[in-house]
């Protein structure tokens, strides 16, 4: 440490941690929102819809705690996108 330096104190995640996808369940999903931002020059507001079906996803496989989607900052579309998530095989 330097002198007059303060110190880093880190702070965990609001909603706690964010576990890893290690067996790619999600993968699929994740990659379509990755290709949606780079075809829209990284704006997120874009890509809503497969970003929602990408948290649909983790919470069905349990990478994700359960949240409704208006804590999600999905109130005006309110599910509209989980019946449109094919199957996992």
């Amino acid at each position: 440490m330097t002198f007059g330096q303060k110190s880093f104190t880190p702070t965990p995640p609001e909603k706690g941690s964010f576990p890893l996808d290690r067996t790619g369940v999600c993968r699929k999903f994740m990659v379509a929102y990755m290709t949606c931002l780079n075809e829209n020059d990284q704006l997120n507001d874009k890509c809503r819809d497969v970003a929602q079906t990408y948290f649909q996803c983790r919470m069905e496989n349990g990478l994700m705690a359960k949240e409704d989607w208006d804590k999600l900052g999905y109130s005006d579309s309110s599910n509209s996108n989980a019946d449109k998530i094919p199957e996992q095989k």
